[in-house]
């Protein structure tokens, strides 16, 4: 075939002056791909008395507030993504009764409704109900809930007088629990509880850090990571791979129990 045509080859294309210059010049710097990481920053996670704190100043907050902390305990107690626990009904929730010895709830997830914006769903609506993410069509999968969740839950049920086929989490006027909503609630927790240098910092600054610091205390907790990840809805390579920054204290644990595993076996003395 003729050389017209084919495109020219790089060299033969500057030569023709058909290019000024190498479009894909030679060298590893221009060609690498910046590498990034998925890693959670340990930083970004709230201890203990920061989450408390945070929880309860939305609890006290006048409107809206306990619908929100039910809301965001939720988010801390089963590590839910935010687009997750907005899609759940009052049935996927199942609570044992008051006097039960066992007063662990679980949670049920399979659907997620994210925030896409009007412009790219089918409806118009600013959410998209879609499946489960990194799980197959129609997948579902559990997590247990705190005590102290069933009890959260339990009254805010009652509260709202919901019924089974209700949004579990819903905005003022019913319907779906806004982002904006969230988002302000969270920012305005910070500012109010968080001294002014913590709240400058990444400690707790999204809301989806009340996932990260619930994974990681399962993992520091010594759940087995192939159940952190089922919890999760992640798989165990990518939630390793998350959180290992952000597992520490089992040092000492570690230590002796590779100590009690034992050294090499004495032989006796040759002679």
């Amino acid at each position: 075939m003729g050389d017209h045509l084919w495109p020219p080859g790089r060299a033969a294309a500057i030569r023709r002056r058909v290019l000024r210059t190498n479009p894909l010049p030679k060298g590893k710097e221009s060609t690498a791909v910046t590498k990034t990481s998925n890693a959670v920053d340990k930083r970004s996670l709230p201890n203990a008395d920061q989450a408390a704190a945070l929880l309860d100043w939305i609890r006290r907050r006048p409107r809206g507030g306990r619908r929100l902390h039910a809301f965001f305990a939720t988010l801390y107690f089963c590590g839910l993504r935010p687009e997750e626990a907005i899609a759940m009904r009052v049935e996927d929730v199942t609570i044992p009764d008051a006097d039960a010895g066992d007063q662990w709830c679980e949670l049920l997830i399979h659907t997620a409704t994210p925030e896409v914006g009007k412009q790219w769903t089918d409806t118009g609506e600013i959410h998209e109900e879609r499946d489960l993410k990194g799980r197959a069509e129609g997948e579902t999968r559990t997590a247990p809930g705190h005590p102290a969740l069933t009890r959260i839950l339990r009254q805010h049920i009652e509260d709202e007088q919901l019924k089974p086929g209700d949004l579990l989490f819903q905005g003022e006027a019913g319907g779906i629990l806004a982002g904006s909503v969230i988002r302000r609630a969270w920012r305005s927790a910070r500012k109010a509880v968080l001294p002014p240098h913590v709240f400058e910092s990444p400690t707790g600054r999204r809301v989806y850090d009340n996932r990260h610091t619930r994974l990681t205390k399962w993992l520091n907790d010594g759940i087995p990571p192939a159940q952190v990840a089922e919890w999760a809805g992640n798989s165990v390579p990518v939630l390793l791979a998350t959180y290992a920054r952000c597992v520490g204290g089992q040092l000492p644990d570690l230590k002796k129990r590779l100590e009690a595993a034992g050294d090499l076996p004495e032989l006796p003395d040759a002679g």
